[in-house]
């Protein structure tokens, strides 16, 4: 039987201006980060729903009920603003319960949260994905920093295993390069499982938090940090089936 997986964000929409002379005209364009990750997992134990960044607002699950209905929820370049502004709270000032306190009591209780790098994650580009000091942070194997924590790497960096464990089980030796990450600080209590080469940042980590479990990788998981050669990497899709398989875990 298939275990269900929630993903969050991973979706943006761009704008753009295109001037022809005297004349212009505006477009835009919707995106999703997701295509790769959900290729490579449709042959697989695990059935994933990609919730785009746009509905995330009003769609996210508002009960502790509902959110248990998942066996792992991953929260991909989705900033916290997001989940705590509804549109009822936003445009109509009512009250609406706080996802991110959610998310908190269902890892408590039991479930499994993966958070995966990007511009809204952690902390994010100019601090605005505001991860830090709250509930979701609690959970986490990792700490996020009080600034804009981007670590653009256009030369490329490389990912370095630094404990044996069932994650990094079964896969290739040599790891492509990766254009970029999200810099954090470890928790006492998570466990550091791969980092970015020569700098000891975190880039692969986990934690058991009462119940439930949470899981950290801090790079994309696509453009533009993570490039195609990454994608198409043998080991891409081993990676994330070990992730869920800790995760979803139980003794």
């Amino acid at each position: 039987m298939q275990k269900n997986v929630l993903l969050v964000g991973e979706s943006w929409t761009s704008t753009a201006t295109h001037v022809k002379g005297f004349d212009q005209f505006a477009t835009a364009t919707w995106h999703s980060g997701a295509a790769d990750f959900l290729a490579a997992l449709q042959e697989s134990a695990y059935a994933v729903t990609h919730m785009p960044a746009h509905a995330t607002a009003t769609d996210f699950p508002q009960t502790l009920e509902d959110l248990q209905r998942w066996d792992v929820i991953i929260l991909s370049d989705i900033g916290a603003n997001t989940l705590l502004l509804h549109p009822d709270t936003w445009l109509k000032s009512r009250r609406t319960p706080n996802r991110l306190a959610l998310i908190h009591d269902y890892v408590a209780a039991g479930g499994a949260l993966m958070m995966v790098g990007g511009y809204y994650s952690f902390q994010g580009i100019n601090g605005g994905a505001r991860y830090r000091n709250t509930l979701v942070e609690k959970v986490l194997p990792v700490r996020c920093l009080a600034w804009d924590d981007r670590i653009e790497t256009p030369e490329g960096s490389y990912a370095e295993v630094t404990t044996s464990h069932k994650v990094v089980t079964d896969l290739p030796g040599d790891w492509p390069w990766l254009l970029g990450y999200n810099e954090v600080e470890m928790q006492p209590e998570g466990t550091l499982l791969a980092t970015v080469a020569g700098t000891g940042h975190p880039l692969l980590a986990v934690r058991e938090y009462q119940q439930g479990r949470s899981l950290v990788w801090t790079s994309d998981m696509s453009a533009h940090w993570l490039p195609e050669e990454f994608s198409r990497w043998p080991g891409y899709r081993q990676l994330w089936v070990n992730c869920l398989d800790w995760l979803t875990e139980r003794d």
